[in-house]
């Protein structure tokens, strides 16, 4: 077998690529900002997240990270 398992704390979010997407979310969408409502939230990630993935280059510096890159992702 070639797959070694390893345990990772039980709070990692800097291991979690998708955690960088809402820090960037948070910093450039939502700050120092109170929304009245969810609807108003949702408003600004309708906003917030087209503009984000419009930028392609930079959202894969925040997601594939060398070790994600060399992963073989073939799903059958």
């Amino acid at each position: 077998m070639n797959i070694r398992p390893l345990p990772l704390p039980p709070y990692a979010p800097e291991l979690n690529p998708q955690e960088h997407v809402w820090d960037e979310l948070r910093e450039k969408e939502f700050p120092n900002r109170v929304f009245d409502d969810m609807d108003r939230v949702r408003e600004q990630l309708e906003v917030g997240l087209p503009r984000l993935s419009a930028d392609r280059k930079a959202l894969r510096s925040r997601t594939v990270w060398p070790w994600i890159n060399k992963l073989n992702l073939n799903a059958h």
